[in-house]
């Protein structure tokens, strides 16, 4: 327990109490042993030990899993908090990330288009816009299925593999998607005026993950130079 000495004097005095904090070890309400100041945790586990008691050894917390977030939930809890807070646009920016991973890009679009200067340079709308660029490539674009079984028929099928890749990218399968757009670049860097190295340069303003940009940036470079 802990004791206020101002508050309890009396107390304070009856344990001859001269500077703080003082710590007592108290066994069948009887003081045992005591020592004054804060001791580091190895000394306080010897302090006990001297007396008999065994502390329990510390565990370290686990961090808690998250689950991964329902892009249509999150889409209908920022639709919410629009609604309840519509001066807020940085709630608008985050509403039209969210309709981006479940695919609407046109009401993403109109959200971006309608932001105010400062947050239409900030690095979530450049991200954003980035993936529009690639959402309007898979307006008329065969599935995936279909891309996979060009690919398989002709390892040298460009433009199966850059569509494949957005795909990749827009559904969230980072990896995938710029494993296909190395391998285009490693396949053909001038294919459609230099589009593997453009795409993967697009690519790397999507991706969140700045280690497997990173990595990717490394491949890249060592394709080019």
């Amino acid at each position: 327990a802990k004791v206020d000495v101002d508050k309890e004097q009396q107390g304070a005095a009856a344990f001859q109490i001269r500077s703080v904090p003082t710590v007592f070890l108290l066994v069948n309400g009887q003081p045992v042993d005591a020592f004054q100041g804060a001791l580091p945790e190895g000394q306080l586990r010897q302090f006990l030990q001297q007396h008999g008691i065994e502390p329990l050894a510390a565990t370290p917390a686990e961090p808690a899993e998250l689950a991964p977030l329902d892009p249509h939930a999150e889409v209908v809890r920022l639709r919410h908090a629009v609604q309840d807070a519509p001066d807020q646009d940085e709630l608008k920016l985050d509403l039209a990330l969210a309709l981006l991973r479940t695919g609407a890009a046109t009401e993403a679009e109109q959200l971006l288009d309608a932001l105010p200067a400062n947050l239409a340079t900030d690095d979530r709308s450049i991200r954003a816009r980035a993936r529009l660029g690639f959402a309007a490539l898979l307006k008329d674009a065969p599935p995936v299925p279909v891309l996979e079984q060009a690919i398989a028929a002709n390892q040298g099928d460009l433009k199966a593999r850059h569509l494949l890749a957005v795909h990749q990218l827009v559904g969230g399968d980072a990896a995938a998607g710029l494993e296909q757009l190395i391998e285009m670049l490693r396949r053909d860097r001038g294919y459609q005026d230099g589009l593997p190295k453009k795409a993967l340069i697009d690519a790397f303003r999507i991706v969140e993950d700045e280690d497997l940009v990173g990595q990717y940036r490394r491949k890249m470079a060592s394709l080019l130079f």
